[in-house]
């Protein structure tokens, strides 16, 4: 089964390119299958991270940002892949 963990933060006002930096740099203690980084208006981050793996397996996750990087918790959602139709 793949597992697909997304990371989502919004950055502090201002310091949206600083988030992107931060969350590119973050290293896991194992590697996804497949990761992206993307960015979005309003300073918004997300990373998704592609697992081989059950839904409710322990799999390591990007930390919090330090508070006065972001605006708000981060926001996170795990999904399994369904098959094509």
């Amino acid at each position: 089964m793949t597992v697909a963990l997304m990371w989502e933060a919004r950055a502090a006002e201002g310091r949206g390119e600083e988030l992107l930096t931060w969350a590119r740099s973050q290293e896991l203690p194992a590697r996804p299958v497949r990761r992206e980084t993307f960015r979005a208006p309003q300073d918004r981050v997300l990373v998704i991270t592609w697992w081989d793996a059950a839904h409710d397996a322990e799999l390591p996750e990007l930390p919090e940002p330090d508070g006065e990087l972001v605006s708000r918790a981060v926001h996170r959602w795990r999904f399994e892949s369904v098959a094509r139709d």
